[in-house]
């Protein structure tokens, strides 16, 4: 083909998309055609986590947000009832690996797991908390909440070794247990990875521990492959940062915790390794004049939302969405943004929703700008860029902690199975005893009516094919069964305080029966939309269930994508001799 035809084919092409006003936006790149920055400290980019301090939201609770985006990962729960326990018992230790799972047959994910003993036997406490939990713990009935995100670190920090007794899940667990407050979920957790060490299936993650009043990052890593119990060192080095109250902080799988005061206690808490190790392993010197930072020590990622073509968007992304009055510039290090912002307004729970949906329309790093989301701008499509996590998600968590209420009243987990912008948030109080049996069952090898996820990826199977279509009946079930249900929230806790304050058992029971019903509610619903949506676009033409016609070209392909397929028929074209 010659240089000029060459040119007149690319023009057409740009002009059939400028024409359709789906030119990118300014300032972006093709993330197609460029090389992304090294990644070798950061940890698979699956999970966001997003903290809100209590004066920074609209109704004074502390949110901390979980996507556990895996892809391949068990997204069963279950929920572990409080327990006392005799003088001298043990806790006993397993390996738990986020990753890994069985098949239904052998049974669910957390009786099969006691398969994997670490070998250790901790001294049990004489009280242990109910809470529920999924791949981690997620709120016990103190209102002790965690959200996860995995960071990475130095590679020769990496410990797989039997000496490393414990992992992030277990941690999860054991604080989920014993802990009262964040600070004494934080102390536990790196106390207990001291003691016995920490690694085995993990490396550098970070945990977002909230109470009604508070939230921290916690950070946590392995100490190397050469450690044992006998060295007398610690098996672990951590460090945590309390976000500040009226602020909002946010971790995607990078680690956010920069130079620290330990002097500021309340502010920081640290391991009595966490400036020491650092300089043993070469990672700082005391002697070059400048502070220690944490993050630039153990977890350091280069690279901005600019310079990694959208693949470390996700931090200056959400800072922006709730500060976009500082003007943040997606151009700017992700190593040099702030560890939190104040928001320019108060955040809702619905905020927070709406965050995780997020799919940087708009923006330089937009999914569907030109043709990437083909004709119904499916942000599915092209994955050149990295926005918050959709798609392999096997659900998504919100907690809120919430002063003023009773815990088992105060304390409520939102989740959403599947992708979040086809799915819908569910709640599930802290003082519950149970939670639905179809929260516990399913995999993604066998497909399974009686399983929650299976419904929701069921609807969204159906979305994908019309996306800009079929998004919108989905938002529509979304305002019926969750925005209003969001609306209803205070009504439902002043239903439960009069039945705490007669006999809490009875106020436990409301809330049990309340989420059950309204899981099973949203349940069938979803069922019933993907059927809805199979009907409606069948063979992608528009077939009005009411007036039982079908109008003929619709959903129609829109014009920009016609001129786009003819132009690229032209590019194909093979040149004439």
């Amino acid at each position: 083909m010659s240089a000029q035809r060459s040119l007149a084919v690319l023009g057409a092409v740009a002009l059939a998309v400028l024409l359709a006003g789906h030119g990118p936006a300014s300032g972006g790149q093709d993330p197609a055609a460029a090389s992304l920055a090294g990644d070798d400290f950061a940890g698979p980019e699956g999970c966001t986590s997003i903290l809100v301090g209590p004066a920074a939201s609209t109704d004074g609770s502390v949110m901390t947000t979980h996507t556990c985006d895996c892809g391949t990962c068990d997204w069963t729960w279950r929920h572990v009832p409080a327990a006392d326990h005799k003088p001298g018992t043990k806790r006993v230790i397993y390996h738990v690996s986020q990753y890994k799972t069985w098949p239904p047959s052998e049974g669910p994910k957390w009786e099969a797991y006691k398969k994997d003993l670490a070998g250790l036997e901790i001294p049990q406490v004489a009280h242990t908390y109910a809470y529920h939990h999924g791949m981690f713990g997620y709120m016990n009935e103190k209102q002790v909440s965690i959200g996860e995100a995995t960071i990475g670190c130095q590679r020769k920090m990496v410990n797989p070794t039997p000496a490393a007794k414990l992992d992030l899940t277990m941690l999860t667990l054991l604080a989920m247990e014993r802990a009262a407050t964040a600070r004494e979920a934080i102390r536990i957790m790196g106390s207990l990875a001291e003691t016995y060490g920490y690694g085995f299936h993990d490396d550098g993650e970070m945990l977002a521990v909230a109470d009604p009043r508070e939230a921290w990052i916690f950070e946590i890593m392995p100490v190397g492959p050469l450690w044992t119990p006998e060295s007398g060192k610690p098996g672990a080095v951590w460090c945590a940062q309390r976000v500040p109250d009226d602020h909002v902080s946010v971790c995607p799988n990078e680690s956010r915790i920069g130079e620290i005061d330990l002097a500021n206690k309340d502010f920081f808490m640290a391991s009595p390794n966490a400036v020491s190790l650092a300089v043993d392993m070469g990672y700082y010197d005391p002697k070059s004049g400048k502070p220690f930072n944490w993050k630039r020590a153990y977890s350091p990622v280069e690279g901005s939302a600019v310079s990694t073509n959208g693949r470390y968007q996700r931090l200056w992304r959400i800072l922006d969405l709730v500060a976009p009055s500082l003007k943040l510039k997606p151009e700017t290090p992700n190593m040099d943004l702030p560890f939190s912002v104040k928001p320019d307004r108060k955040i809702s729970v619905q905020d927070v929703m709406a965050i995780t949906r997020d799919r940087s329309y708009g923006t330089p790093f937009d999914p569907v700008q030109g043709i990437r989301g083909g004709p119904f701008k499916n942000p599915n499509y092209f994955r050149g860029t990295r926005v918050v996590d959709h798609g392999l998600a096997e659900y998504s968590t919100i907690t809120q902690s919430r002063a003023g209420l009773p815990d088992p009243i105060g304390g409520i987990v939102w989740i959403a199975f599947g992708s979040q912008d086809t799915s819908c948030y569910m709640p599930l109080y802290a003082g519950m005893t149970e939670i639905p049996k179809s929260f516990t069952l399913g995999d993604h090898w066998t497909f399974d009516r009686n399983s929650v996820r299976w419904a929701f990826d069921y609807t969204d199977y159906h979305v994908q094919p019309v996306y800009a279509e079929a998004i919108k009946d989905v938002q529509a079930a979304q305002k019926t069964y969750e925005a209003d249900l969001v609306a209803r929230i205070p009504e439902i806790d002043q239903q439960a305080l009069a039945l705490w304050k007669k006999k809490p058992a009875k106020a436990a029971e409301f809330l049990t029966a309340f989420a059950i019903h309204n899981a099973t509610a949203v349940t069938n619903a979803w069922w019933k939309l993907g059927d809805d949506l199979l009907v409606k676009y069948n063979r992608l033409y528009l077939y009005n269930v009411e007036k039982r016609n079908m109008v003929r070209g619709q959903p129609a392909t829109p014009d920009w994508w016609k001129k786009a397929v003819r132009a690229f028929d032209i590019l194909m074209e093979p040149v004439k001799k």
